[in-house]
């Protein structure tokens, strides 16, 4: 099975997505004016040309494909829907996901699930690049409209409208599919991988478990890069045992995030107006249909929108003593009579070094438990996973943030809220310690923030400017 790329696996890693299993959707051209239908239909296979660039799983780096292709293909231009064609088929792709097969731009002619990983078949004359798919269906289906996008693959899953359609085509009576999508298989995430990740004992991550189940809603609040989103997912993964991402919602607060974006509000339509449901209603109402599995509504940057206004009415159907249905109130638009469900449990996210923000409402306040995430450079996992490293360099840069830390702690005008966090120098590797990466963390992350920090103290941050720099040489 091809591998996913290291920037990619760091990526998914830092916000907790990696090893999480959901289908996704495809839309696929079996050859040029799919040649290749009938054969790939018979044989339960779809298949990828460009061949001559050898085994996709090689290529750790889309750019190393890249750079493949266009010295194997130099009249074929830039190449750039092909490459991520093969990047995708290759490193995104898996068994599970559903495949629509189309002849050019408006006509559907198969629809399959994805069966195999994928393969390089040395031995094939062309179409060297294969994963196996069950083919449920062949015939041929016109679209309202052609798709705008001609590539031989492409992800559709977030095309939801026309997604609608293609899946209408294959419905029956009754509104089921005839051979329902593969369930996804989920990755276990057990307590122990959650305190290997994000650098916590056992006894705090069982005071917060207890209070986000008994409160319902928390606020995890803490310095910059001390990893709150990044304990967030983790922590609703731990506590439901999986990585089960559809009962998993993350939204982010902003200045212009309202009520219509939360609970529902009308939207322009071609028609003039229409009632829209909002990520809050729609998450509810999934969580309301399956009441034996905890849900969680994850909210980043909580403190950055109006939240009188974003909650509504539902500032008292939070809490946890008015969950249920037994305690419902009337919408603002739909006149709805609305509630919570118990299984629903509400992480927010807070900067605390942000000061340009002003205190939270002492209403929502109340309904929500505070947690205080600070650094952990001197947990047993930061140490462990230092000790992986294996860099000096790394370990002294460390040093000297703990120190920096503690001077900012001191200082009267910031204080502990404003300590930088361990977060910053996480998902590295032993190959990818280098130098440069350290001297970028420092020159582009670090430094900025001490200038905002001691904007009127220019001589406190060249002495720690300096003392940062040190620590590389």
């Amino acid at each position: 099975m091809a591998a996913l790329g290291k920037e990619a696996t760091m990526q998914a890693s830092a916000l907790g997505d990696d090893g999480v299993q959901t289908v996704r959707y495809w839309l696929y051209a079996p050859g040029r004016g799919a040649c290749k239908w009938d054969e790939f239909y018979e044989r339960g296979i779809m298949g990828l040309a460009w061949g001559e660039v050898g085994d996709l799983s090689s290529y750790a780096t889309k750019q190393g494909l890249k750079q493949q292709m266009l010295q194997t293909y130099p009249e074929n231009g830039t190449q750039k829907n092909d490459i991520h064609a093969l990047w995708q088929f290759a490193n995104e792709m898996k068994p599970g996901d559903v495949v629509f097969a189309k002849r050019g731009t408006t006509e559907i002619i198969g629809r399959g699930i994805v069966t195999g990983d994928y393969v390089y078949d040395a031995d094939a004359e062309h179409y060297r690049n294969v994963r196996g798919v069950r083919w449920t269906h062949k015939g041929n289906w016109s679209l309202d409209e052609p798709w705008p996008v001609r590539k031989t693959l492409t992800e559709i899953t977030d095309y939801t409208d026309r997604l609608a359609q293609l899946k209408a085509f294959f419905e029956e009576e009754d509104g089921a599919f005839d051979g329902e999508e593969m369930p996804a298989p989920l990755t276990e995430y057990p307590v122990e991988k959650f305190l290997k990740e994000v650098y916590m004992d056992r006894r705090g991550y069982d005071a917060i478990v207890g209070l986000l189940k008994a409160k319902k809603n928390i606020i995890l609040q803490g310095a910059p890069g001390v990893g709150k989103t990044y304990a967030a997912k983790r922590l609703a993964y731990s506590m439901m045992g999986v990585k089960d991402v559809l009962r998993v919602k993350l939204v982010q607060f902003h200045q212009s995030y309202s009520y219509e974006d939360f609970i529902e509000g009308y939207r322009p339509s071609g028609a003039g107006f229409e009632l829209v449901k909002g990520a809050f209603y729609s998450f509810c109402k999934k969580a309301a249909e399956d009441e034996e599995n905890a849900y969680f509504f994850i909210i980043d940057e909580i403190n950055r929108g109006n939240l009188s206004k974003i909650f509504g009415e539902l500032f008292m159907l939070i809490e946890s003593d008015k969950r249920g249905p037994e305690n419902k109130l009337q919408l603002l638009y739909s006149r709805e009579l609305f509630s919570v469900p118990t299984n629903v449990h509400i992480i927010g996210m807070m900067n605390t070094a942000d000061r340009s923000l002003a205190m939270l409402d002492y209403a929502l306040r109340r309904r929500f438990a505070f947690v205080e995430l600070g650094p952990a450079f001197d947990s047993d996992g930061f140490r462990d996973y230092c000790a992986g490293l294996d860099s000096p360099r790394f370990e002294a840069l460390v040093r000297e943030v703990e120190s920096l830390n503690s001077a900012i702690a001191d200082d009267e005008s910031l204080g502990e809220g404003f300590c930088i966090g361990h977060s910053y120098f996480c998902n590295m590797e032993a190959d990818s310690c280098t130098d440069a990466a350290l001297a970028s963390i420092v020159e582009y992350e670090l430094i900025p923030m001490l200038k905002e920090y001691w904007f009127d103290e220019p001589g406190k941050v060249r002495e720690w400017t300096d003392r940062l720099h040190r620590t590389l040489r």
